[in-house]
């Protein structure tokens, strides 16, 4: 096989696996392309252990991303509404080293390397990280603002820097 041959064997390799990644979120997005929301990065108000910030910013924006101070950096997060609730999760996705979702339909999808999550449980669906479920964040709301623990939240993002569910 001659270099010409080779090179349009390999485009048409690339060409087939794109085709494929698309056809599989679709197929996890209820068998047919939605259009996908795109998170706005926010900054919560950190007071010792409470991290919190207004409602309205989910009710705004659909699905927000933010970030806390942690020994190492910094933990990513999210929170969304879906289907008339809302959720909050760690925001990394460990083996893409991605720290960012996009919400389509149901379905959480990485920025990075396109693996499908439901957004209703955290569970992977389709794509190379599926092993890595986006764990919850427990929260309450009080006086219009969302609140969660550091402590929770730090729990959270280990379940999730760690292949399956504790």
């Amino acid at each position: 096989m001659n270099k010409n041959s080779l090179l349009k064997n390999r485009r048409t390799v690339a060409g087939i696996m794109v085709l494929s990644g698309l056809a599989l979120v679709a197929t996890a997005c209820g068998g047919q392309a939605q259009a996908a929301i795109k998170p706005m990065w926010i900054t919560p108000q950190v007071s010792g252990k409470t991290v919190s910030f207004p409602v309205s910013e989910i009710d705004k924006n659909t699905l927000v991303h933010f970030r806390i101070p942690a020994a190492s950096g910094t933990m990513a997060f999210m929170a969304y509404n879906l289907d008339g609730k809302t959720y909050a999760r760690a925001n990394v996705c460990p083996p893409c080293r991605s720290i960012g979702f996009n919400l389509a339909g149901n379905n959480l999808v990485c920025q990075t390397c396109s693996t499908v999550f439901d957004a209703k449980t955290g569970d992977g669906l389709s794509g190379a990280c599926v092993p890595f479920p986006k764990a919850d964040v427990p929260f309450q709301v009080n006086n219009g603002n969302m609140v969660m623990n550091a402590d929770d939240m730090a729990t959270a993002y280990s379940n999730t820097e760690v292949a399956g569910r504790p």
